[in-house]
């Protein structure tokens, strides 16, 4: 399982026009879920992404987390995440959770985030979505719940 996270001024989900998800500052979560993930990587990234210090306090750049600041989490499922470009110019994808197995983790993932105190918004799965990010540093970080 693969979480790229940014930190976020603001994030916002829209599909077809019609808003579904929005947070002000925190952490916009890209969330791929692969063939072989289970519960464990769901709750070892949520427990991960709760606790990452990317976010400053005074001289410090990197000494909060989400959680310590009472930011929202964003979470936006991109299966894309899985993509395996090793080979030709097209993207394979053998390698992301079949839909049915994503959904269970990706929903088990937002359950454990939510269960930590935190307020959590998210995309609609299996959608195509245009996802705002108002990016704050810039801070991209990409955490997996296994070393490949």
């Amino acid at each position: 399982m693969k979480a790229l996270l940014q930190r976020v001024a603001a994030g916002s989900v829209t599909v077809n026009g019609t808003e579904v998800g929005r947070i002000g500052p925190g952490l916009v979560v890209f969330l791929g879920v692969a063939r072989d993930d289970s519960a464990e990587d769901a709750d070892y990234l949520a427990r991960r992404v709760a606790g990452l210090r990317v976010f400053p306090r005074e001289d410090q750049e990197f000494d909060l987390s989400v959680q310590d600041v009472g930011g929202g989490v964003l979470v936006v499922s991109q299966f894309t995440l899985m993509a395996d470009t090793r080979k030709g110019r097209r993207p394979g994808f053998s390698d992301a959770a079949p839909p049915s197995d994503a959904l269970l983790l990706y929903e088990r993932f937002i359950a454990a985030l939510a269960a930590q105190g935190i307020s959590v918004a998210t995309g609609a799965f299996q959608q195509h979505m245009h996802v705002s990010i108002v990016n704050d540093g810039p801070v991209t970080v990409l955490l997996e719940s296994r070393r490949i």
